[in-house]
């Protein structure tokens, strides 16, 4: 290869591919990571992370201009002035919209891991089976017994606060102490365990060191400071990221090479070997063309990215794009549903506060479609919630608006609040999908993405049903002044899209196997988002991560033994 060999490339430095990267570089492997965007440092880049409100231009609000120029990238979660540097400008990377769909993106060193929502909790064993067994979708080719250990091996390294609850629905892990429950999540806790004796509020597991351990201290992380400002990139590496964490691990090995500004144009196939030979990447500066070769390749470049590199490198064996044999890459894409809203005012508690600004919040573990199918829907959902007071809005009218009295009666909290969004399973669907334009392109020259992914009647069911027990649960807690909304977002919005690549014990109806591994193509592995056979409803992030340890060793000990 004319412009370097490895051991193992691994494209994309977000959350599964910084793993991937740290697995490698530990087993003794040159590893070179490319990343399509920038290069981001850990402290060194976070240009907001200790400001002010007031020193910020806009008060952290965007321009009118930016927001009428990014109509997408402007609706992400927790997308303002303090973080707009970890997103994607959307006329910088354009894609094609068949139907409404909201493709968030971050590009630099580090990925989405930056702007991560942080939940952690681990798949149950019912949301590994249940598509086959409820006729939603295929078998799994792992379920939760195989990954319990890589689960442990992950949360033990990142740091993951929670609690051991003992639930079915949401299993325990290796966890950090949970951050308190405040007092009206307590009441909220305790209204749910005397209405519903199935339906579980716990504190989340979420990726903060809530108290470090050794490990996150011979990291270069510190305690998390409870200033909720996660996103701008935190100073202290409270919080899990690839910055902060397994990239700087695998560079200390001096195995580990780093390259931003580098686009993947397409995994290249060697005919002779039956395997791929390396990927073609383009500069994304100076537009040159490069090729860098290797035994082994780790796709990690976020789901539909993935799916888009595997469905451009097409050749004479695969005139389709990579492994793609049954015609399948690029379907069955799915995310979750984020749809449903939920709000209540609860009267007293005046007297309670509470210190600092927690980065977590509790979570309601699923309680729908356990074990088998009792709903009229398939799948199940999980619940965010938490209690918080907003500011003082009984001021009188004959208080002026300005000067110290004024200003004493803002200062005095106001009423207390109970929220509630879902977080739902979406079926896996043939017509889901992403496919190449034909006559479209980007600024490199690679054929645009094409988004064809809609909702069905299950979803509409799911959040009807959400809507209708968050409403209720809210008035058995007491509260009053009740809003619900179904907002009817599109698809994407959630930031987990997933599919298109997916695992399977059948060469005919997936794309990988139990290992992650192409059916077709055995040196390339899929471990971000695209690798998933179904959403389940927990958050998936550290199934990414468990799934990329487990494919890294396998991949690592093939290598050792000369298979690969």
């Amino acid at each position: 290869m004319e412009d370097g060999q490895f051991d193992v490339i691994v494209v994309g430095s977000g959350i599964s591919g910084g793993w991937a990267a740290k697995e490698f570089c530990e087993k003794g492997l040159k590893t070179l990571v490319l990343e399509r965007g920038r290069n981001v440092e850990h402290n060194k880049d976070y240009p907001t992370a200790m400001m002010d409100p007031w020193e910020f231009r806009h008060r952290g609000r965007m321009t009118r201009e930016f927001l009428e120029e990014n109509p997408l990238i402007s609706k992400a979660a927790g997308f303002d002035e303090s973080t707009a540097h970890f997103f994607i400008r959307d006329k910088d990377h354009p894609y094609i919209q068949e139907k409404p769909f909201d493709w968030i993106r971050g590009y630099q060193v580090g990925g989405r891991s930056l702007t991560w929502g942080r939940a952690c909790q681990r798949w149950s064993q019912n949301e590994f089976a249940s598509p086959a067994r409820d006729g939603y979708g295929i078998e799994w080719p792992v379920g939760y017994e195989d990954l319990a250990g890589w689960y442990s091996h992950v949360e033990k390294f990142i740091g993951v606060c929670g609690n051991r609850d003992g639930l079915e629905a949401m299993p325990d892990g290796e966890y950090l102490p949970p951050f308190e429950l405040n007092c009206v999540e307590k009441h909220m806790q305790a209204s749910l365990h005397k209405h519903y004796p199935d339906r579980h509020l716990v504190q989340g597991r979420w990726a903060q060191l809530s108290e470090p351990e050794e490990i996150h201290l011979e990291q270069g992380r510190g305690k998390c400071q409870c200033r909720n400002l996660c996103m701008r990139g935190c100073p202290y590496g409270g919080y899990f990221s690839s910055v902060s964490s397994t990239l700087p691990w695998a560079e200390k090995t001096g195995n580990l090479t780093v390259r931003p500004f580098s686009v993947v144009h397409s995994v290249i196939y060697d005919e002779d070997s039956g395997k791929a030979s390396g990927v073609k990447v383009i500069d994304t500066n100076t537009k040159e063309e490069l090729i860098f070769g290797a035994r082994v390749i780790f796709l990690n470049a976020s789901a539909l990215n993935t799916n888009l590199i595997l469905l451009n490198s097409r050749s004479d064996r695969f005139p389709g794009g990579l492994g793609n044999d049954n015609g399948l890459l690029g379907k069955y894409i799915c995310f979750h549903i984020y749809r449903g809203w939920a709000n209540g005012r609860i009267p007293g508690f005046e007297d309670k506060y509470y210190y600092g600004r927690k980065p977590s919040e509790p979570i309601l573990a699923n309680f729908r479609n356990l074990g088998s199918q009792d709903m009229p829907f398939v799948g199940g959902y999980t619940i965010f919630s938490g209690g918080y007071r907003i500011r003082n809005e009984t001021i009188p009218d004959d208080v002026p608006p300005i000067g110290a009295e004024y200003k004493r009666r803002l200062s005095e909290a106001g009423a207390w609040y109970i929220y509630m969004y879902m977080q739902g399973e979406t079926i896996p669907k043939e017509t889901n999908r992403v496919y190449l334009s034909e006559d479209q392109t980007d600024q490199w020259g690679i054929p645009l993405l094409v988004t064809d992914v809609d909702y069905d009647e299950n979803d509409e069911l799911m959040v009807a049903d959400f809507l209708r027990e968050s409403r209720e649960m809210l008035e058995k807690a007491g509260c009053v002044d009740i809003y619900t909304e179904d907002t009817k977002q599109a698809p994407g919005l959630d930031i987990h899209e997933m599919g298109g690549v997916r695992m399977g014990k059948d060469p005919q109806t997936s794309l990988l196997d139990g290992h992650n591994r192409l059916h077709a193509c055995t040196n390339v592995f899929v471990t971000d988002g695209a690798c998933m056979t179904s959403t389940g409803n927990q958050s998936p992030s550290i199934l990414y991560m468990a799934l990329t340890t487990r494919a890294a060793n396998f991949a690592a000990a093939q290598v050792k033994d000369g298979k690969l």
